[in-house]
């Protein structure tokens, strides 16, 4: 069992980043493993081949412990966006999502509706980016057969009840894109049809990582359109061309995976799942309290969610007119990393989040007002 503060020894950014909603910095535990898996490559001393590629079946265990699906049910992939694409080519029917989701499902949606023509969308409007079931109960028709959300809004910090959506759509297949909560967010896994993420956010295990993660009903419904060698039941086809592996999660792969990034998102996870994700997430939300109490008292409209059932790491406010290049000022001259989008500032806080941290966010905003009064 690891404690929270061992886990927090993990970490190792500098005071003042706010910004694991777009890049989680690589933990103690992730490069260490990458310095041995690298290593051992440079010198490839007898065998090291061999313990390289168990890394395949490292990270199915690891994963299958944090989703609940079969670690046969289990890819790599190198991002969110692949996987998504890889799914979305896969699917017929009718698929329902948010118009304003992260680019990565609608784009892969229309280019599969563009390219195959078997899929229709169904869009959703005027959900800020809160997907809840009953915005998906106002939605839903009988030509449904998939609906595909992100786990955690990249815009607002909402998060979407999984549990809850499953019980509204029934049978359907429910596509997830768990990026932006993977690793910090206690979400029935389960209930999804599929998970795609990638790990260089809130996993911290840095770009080229990602899994992609299967139920059998998936599996049964999806057809492996993006297909390579290694997703067939023979091993290495020479001379002919065979079907794609229906029913497995290989049919979906095109070649032989990343073992070293594999290395690197299995440590991630099982560091994570040592400690409990219910416990990561407690840690985290208790620092984003802290945050939205900071930026209540400087008076800040707050766009994310304040229930703790639908929070997040990820907390967002929008200055009034005319102050946000005030508040942006104020963080950039503090040293502090944030993100700024279509009209907001985003802080996003990990269970590792440092006091020196929020001791300079606390600065930056005493600036921010000392303006705004003036």
């Amino acid at each position: 069992m690891t404690t929270l503060e061992q886990f927090r020894d993990t970490f190792l950014e500098e005071p003042g980043y706010l910004n694991y909603a777009s890049i989680g910095p690589v933990s103690a535990t992730v490069r260490d493993e990458l310095r041995a898996e690298y290593d051992s490559l440079t010198r490839m001393r007898f065998g090291a081949g061999d313990r390289t590629r168990t890394h395949d079946d490292r990270l199915a265990d690891a994963v299958s412990a944090m989703t609940g699906h079969s670690g046969a049910d289990i890819i790599a992939q190198p991002n969110t966006s692949t996987g998504l694409l890889r799914v979305l080519f896969g699917l017929s029917g009718h698929i329902l999502m948010s118009r304003d989701e992260f680019p990565s499902l609608p784009v892969a949606a229309v280019r599969a509706q563009g390219a195959l023509d078997r899929l229709s969308i169904t869009w959703i409007d005027g959900a800020d980016g809160r997907v809840s079931p009953d915005v998906l109960t106002q939605a839903l028709n009988d030509d449904i057969t998939a609906v595909a959300v992100t786990l955690v809004d990249a815009r607002t910090g909402y998060r979407a009840d999984l549990s809850a959506i499953r019980d509204v759509i029934g049978d359907r297949l429910l596509i997830v894109d768990a990026i932006q909560g993977a690793g910090v967010i206690d979400a029935d896994y389960a209930a999804a049809d599929v998970v795609a993420t990638g790990g260089q956010k809130w996993l911290r295990a840095g770009w080229g990582t990602g899994f992609l993660s299967f139920s059998d009903h998936a599996l049964e419904r999806l057809d492996p359109v993006i297909s390579g060698y290694t997703g067939t039941a023979e091993y290495e086809p020479w001379g002919t061309v065979p079907d794609a592996a229906r029913g497995s999660a290989s049919a979906f792969t095109v070649a032989g995976p990343d073992y070293v990034a594999e290395a690197r998102l299995s440590a991630a996870i099982e560091e994570i799942t040592a400690l409990g994700i219910p416990q990561v997430e407690a840690a985290v939300l208790d620092r984003a309290d802290e945050v939205i109490a900071m930026l209540d008292a400087a008076e800040l409209p707050l766009v994310s969610p304040r229930k703790r059932d639908e929070q997040s790491g990820i907390v967002v406010v929008r200055p009034a007119e005319g102050r946000l290049g005030a508040l942006g000022a104020a963080m950039h001259n503090t040293g502090l990393t944030t993100t700024a989008r279509q009209g907001t500032v985003r802080f996003s806080v990990h269970a590792g989040t440092i006091d020196s941290t929020f001791r300079m966010l606390k600065q930056a905003l005493l600036v921010y007002r000392s303006s705004t009064d003036t």
